[in-house]
């Protein structure tokens, strides 16, 4: 599959260990506000342990969030980061979350689903604004009204969006579903952010997103080919121990593969990840 030239020059200077220029300095309150949220009493605190690899505050920052905008989350699994921008936004802004329903046909998902709204109903306090969009890739992809979102957020997600018939042969299809939704739905100006598992630049997307991963270069060609403009890339939370070519769950914190090879696994660390920061442009084409 061949990339865009301008997807290409971004893998240059991450080698270098060089960004794309950040957002805008964050402005004091809204910082103190993402804070206050992410040091909250509402935290699982097995999620806390791992802020230090998410590094919740700074990417957060990086997309460049505010607490009165509306905002919809993509796939939040357990809801790693529904718990801080839940009360993040609560007060002034809007948090949608599209995720499974508790009806699905399918027993992942259902489970899934299940187990989110339980987590939601347990705090109306902090949940109880949170509003839910149905979304179960790759039947049900919708992400809202057009025009009606100021940000949209997906984590960990992107390899979901790949598929393989059961000849083995690869679609990009539904991640081009999704980018497309996701340009609609945000209006002009509006922001993605994009963490993802990155693989090696030189491995194929068909051998990729088995592993849970994809090249960082064609997540970029992607949301450009729907009409997004890349406005910044950072290293956040990028990992240089992580070879980029083994199944993202053998690494930490899922250790798939018990005590083979632990040490080794738990040397590397957990999977190298691309934060992107791509905007919807003011004007269509510009």
């Amino acid at each position: 599959m061949k990339y865009s030239l301008l997807a290409l020059t971004i893998l240059l200077p991450l080698a270098a260990g060089l960004t794309q220029p950040a957002a805008a300095a964050t402005p004091a309150a809204v910082h103190d506000a993402l804070v206050k949220a992410i040091q909250g009493p509402q935290r699982t605190p097995a999620f806390v342990k791992r802020d230090r690899y998410r590094h919740p505050l700074k990417t957060l920052e990086f997309f460049g969030i505010r607490p009165d905008m509306r905002v919809v989350e993509v796939l939040p699994g357990a809801g790693w980061y529904t718990e801080i921008l839940a009360p993040f936004l609560r007060d002034r802004g809007t948090l949608i979350e599209a995720t499974p329903v508790t009806s699905s046909p399918n027993p992942f998902m259902r489970k899934e689903a299940i187990a989110y709204q339980r987590k939601l109903a347990s705090d109306p306090a902090v949940y109880g604004r949170i509003r839910r969009e149905p979304f179960e890739p790759p039947a049900y992809m919708a992400l809202g009204a057009p025009d009606s979102a100021d940000m949209i957020l997906t984590f960990l997600n992107m390899h979901d969006f790949m598929y393989a018939n059961v000849h083995g042969g690869v679609t990009d299809v539904i991640i081009d579903r999704f980018f497309r939704n996701a340009f609609q739905t945000l209006k002009p100006g509006g922001i993605l952010g994009v963490v993802a598992h990155r693989a090696a630049a030189s491995m194929s997307v068909t051998q990729s997103f088995k592993l849970a991963r994809l090249p960082q270069a064609f997540v970029i060609e992607q949301a450009e080919q729907a009409g997004f403009r890349l406005a910044g890339t950072s290293n956040i939370s990028a990992n240089s121990k992580d070879p980029r070519n083994m199944p993202v769950f053998d690494l930490p914190p899922t250790l798939a593969q018990g005590s083979k090879d632990r040490a080794k696994y738990e040397a590397i660390g957990p999977a190298d990840d691309m934060t992107l920061r791509f905007v919807k442009p003011a004007t269509v084409g510009k």
